[in-house]
């Protein structure tokens, strides 16, 4: 859990930066989040002494629950060699400034909105994003542990009759999540999620946006378990998920796509704006039955199905 930002900026001397960071400090404050700024001495600023010095009489407090932000690439890389979660700040008296390592730099920090600085941490500490919620569903971020109950709901074979399934051995699975999670999450900000139910916290199924390989435009997927068909959760979460990728990813275009045999889903489709346009061939087995780090099959072993491209510009 994140229980302090602190800020370590590098010249004591600039005001202006200065009162920019206060700024920030005093609005985490306001957020529940206790911050700081410190001004290292030069004497200290070593990987053995630099954290102890910020994190001296603290105790309450771990590198696992403290976000760091700094002005200072030498700086950064200490607490980066220091097992430190880092943010990068430019401002205008450090705009040629590199931060090698580091996931996430931030501009304009008095304008930086507590979202930021708690999904920044988020992704250093491996907790997974709650992307957005609906009146009876979480949308998050999918984790290695959801694979478990994703074997249950692919168990029922209505789920793989118009789409592929998972991994035969489920080490596989999870190795590929887990690449899932640092590779996609991490680059692109977007991906496939898990849907949970509010009322009891199962996983009901999975959903969300992906760039498939050969297509230039978003496409939205879904998937709800057979126990939870019928209920209305499927358009409930992809409406969500629409909206959210117009208002917060600035999508403008978004296609799904159906084979032509899964009139229920065409029919959801078509509910939500989606207009068939043509039809095309999608690769179904890129990584056939196993996982071996991402490498795909080869073209000659590839298969291919049949499927209706739909379109919604949003």
């Amino acid at each position: 859990m994140l229980r302090e930002i602190i800020f370590c900026l590098k010249n004591k001397t600039d005001l202006s930066v200065s009162e920019k960071v206060q700024s920030a400090v005093d609005y985490l404050k306001m957020n529940g989040v206790h911050s700081r700024i410190v001004y290292p001495e030069p004497w200290i600023v070593t990987k053995e002494k630099l954290l102890l010095e910020i994190v001296e009489n603290n105790s309450e407090h771990s590198l696992n629950d403290i976000l760091f932000l700094t002005d200072s690439s030498e700086i950064s890389e200490i607490l980066l060699l220091g097992g430190a979660y880092v943010v990068g700040v430019l401002h205008d008296k450090n705009a040629d400034e590199n931060f090698p390592g580091l996931q996430y730099v931030f501009t304009d920090i008095e304008e930086v909105g507590f979202d930021s600085y708690e999904k920044a941490y988020q992704r250093y500490a491996h907790i997974p994003w709650t992307i957005l919620e609906t009146d009876r569903c979480i949308i998050r971020e999918t984790t290695v542990d959801d694979v478990d109950e994703f074997y249950k709901i692919y168990a029922d074979p209505e789920m793989t009759r118009y789409m592929e399934g998972l991994f035969k051995n489920p080490e596989d699975e999870k190795k590929y999540q887990a690449d899932y999670i640092e590779k996609v999450y991490g680059l692109l900000g977007f991906g496939t999620w898990t849907v949970v139910r509010k009322e009891d916290g199962r996983v009901i199924g999975r959903a969300g946006f992906s760039v498939r390989n050969g297509f230039d435009d978003i496409e939205l997927g879904f998937l709800i378990g057979t126990e939870y068909q019928r209920q209305g959760f499927a358009y409930e979460v992809c409406k969500a998920i629409i909206e959210y990728g117009r208002k917060i990813l600035q999508f403008e275009r978004i296609i799904t796509f159906v084979k032509a045999e899964n009139l229920v889903s065409i029919h959801l489709c078509e509910k939500l704006g989606f207009v068939k346009t043509d039809e095309v061939d999608i690769e179904e087995n890129i990584y056939g039955d196993e996982y071996h780090d991402g490498v795909k099959v080869p073209r000659s072993e590839a298969q291919f199905g049949k499927y209706i491209r739909m379109v919604l510009a949003i």
